[in-house]
């Protein structure tokens, strides 16, 4: 058997003043084939980085193709997305005849022209291969799960857990299936049910903990083959976005489409549920002051990188400095021009830094503050589960009781590495403030004695009616009050 596996993905906010160009990719992921490192895998590599520790074993020729990832923010240049997509459709007609391809693609990339990349990708790959190739996709839970996509693949798989832990085991999964299909072992049909809503679902809380787990109890009895919660990416304007269902099945459409039926009922049940509790930028850092046991975990989803965000805001740093907060650190805080000119200082100096608020009025006003340079450190990295995220040139900058992480490449925080890095030990601070909206919980959650959720003036406003949505399809929750869901493949 001869299988072939690329990737190309980012989470495009279509909101954000961020262009997103090749050099984002450059800078995150740009792997040509054979160049994709074994220590792990990066952004959406997964099915590539499992497919080449199991081909021996498995009994198939893995070609590779190249493997381009950005961190989130807007929307893609339109001549460097064709430039991705072009190369790795190349390397696919000439890997040809083939029986099955892997995609890592994350499922919410936008670029100028295409509100469907991963459906343009799709359906220009399935013209390649005919239809006897068997294509398995693996794709993050924030995605837009289009008909376009569901049409020329044979097996679509989701991450289950928010935080995404669990990328390279559905990999494997994608991968078992795939090579299941090819053997006759099984024949996989799919079914989805659109649960019109758009919400947010981690799954390090209760309810959607649970709904998890009765999903994953279902796989592998009775004919079910995976099922999957599609959470949707609230932050882009297109058409298909929206909370979905996803059931893939042995054979038995029926079956799988009254799966989906049941299960997406259960998730329409849940509208306005799932998310913990927030609090303004002056209670949620006066509640954490006030907490009897450290460290305490402030986070900070609205600059959250992660869903496009600048990650340079300033509202809770400057609400710490005037509360007097001591034993604090805040990261990642993205200026590379202040880390620049923290590392021409020196370790150990004190001078006046202007830093953050830069890229438009939702980044707040910069803070000048005398500060100490009190760590630097080049080409850093951060843990995510299993895979690497670079944070590249970062510097550690003490103003009174705060210590301040600025990174030169855009992310957000995931790893305890984000701190430790530079020298600060998060277990001996009292309040810890990340930018990001629930992957911190991997790492920092087994740590945290109190975890607060902050809804600052940042540009990921909680309140997804706020957004200036255009091309939408309505009626959908929570911008109407009346959602129609259903069965729609």
């Amino acid at each position: 058997m001869r299988l072939f596996s690329a990737t190309i993905a980012t989470e495009t906010n279509t909101f954000s003043p961020l262009p997103t160009s090749i050099d984002a990719f450059k800078e995150t992921v740009f792997l040509r084939p054979g160049e994709h490192p074994d220590d792990a895998p990066r952004m959406c590599t997964a099915p590539l980085f499992v497919a080449r520790k199991r081909a021996a074993k498995d009994g198939f020729t893995l070609i590779e193709g190249s493997c381009f990832a950005a961190s989130p923010a807007g929307t893609v240049n339109r001549a460097d997305y064709e430039f991705m997509r072009d190369e790795v459709l190349g390397q696919l007609r000439a890997a040809m005849p083939l029986d099955g391809v892997l995609f890592g693609l994350h499922g919410a990339m936008v670029a100028h022209g295409y509100d469907d990349v991963e459906g343009d990708l799709l359906e220009r790959a399935r013209a390649i291969v005919g239809k006897k190739c068997v294509i398995g996709v693996e794709h993050d839970p924030h995605c837009h799960m289009t008909l376009k996509r569901m049409r020329n693949c044979d097996i679509m798989i989701c991450y289950k857990e928010f935080p995404h832990t669990d990328v390279v085991d559905r990999a494997e999964d994608v991968l078992d299936l795939v090579l299941r299909t090819l053997r006759g072992e099984i024949r996989p049909v799919m079914s989805l049910y659109d649960c019109r809503q758009i919400g947010s679902y981690p799954t390090t809380l209760p309810l959607m903990r649970g709904f998890v787990d009765r999903m994953m109890a279902l796989e592998g009895k009775d004919g079910i083959l995976s099922v999957s919660a599609v959470h949707c990416f609230p932050y882009a304007d297109v058409e298909e976005l929206g909370s979905r269902i996803l059931v893939v099945a042995d054979g038995d459409k029926a079956k799988a489409d009254a799966l989906a039926t049941r299960l997406g009922e259960e998730f329409v049940s849940m509208r306005g549920k799932t998310m913990p509790e927030f609090h303004s930028v002056a209670a949620g850092i006066k509640a954490g002051m006030a907490f009897d046991g450290a460290p305490v975990v402030i986070a900070d989803p609205a600059d959250n990188a992660g869903g496009g965000a600048p990650s340079d805001n300033t509202s809770i740093l400057r609400q710490l400095i005037e509360s007097g907060a001591t034993s604090t650190a805040i990261g990642p805080i993205w200026d590379p021009i202040a880390v620049k000119l923290c590392f021409d200082a020196g370790v150990g100096a004190r001078f006046p830094l202007r830093f953050g608020g830069k890229i438009g009025p939702a980044s707040g006003q910069p803070v000048d503050a005398q500060v100490e340079v009190a760590a630097l450190k080049r080409d850093c990295w951060q843990r995510f589960g299993p895979t690497l995220v670079p944070l590249g040139d970062c510097a550690a900058i003490r103003i009174g009781g705060i210590e301040a992480v600025l990174i030169t490449n855009r992310t957000q925080a995931l790893g305890l590495e984000l701190f430790s890095n530079l020298g600060i030990d998060p277990l001996k601070r009292k309040m810890l403030v990340v930018k990001s909206t629930n992957h911190f919980m991997a790492a920092f959650g087994p740590i945290a004695k109190k975890v607060i959720h902050i809804d600052s003036d940042g540009p990921l406003s909680r309140d997804h009616r706020k957004l200036p949505y255009t091309k939408l399809q309505r009626p959908i929750w929570p911008l109407d009050a009346v959602a129609k869901s259903g069965l729609i493949f």
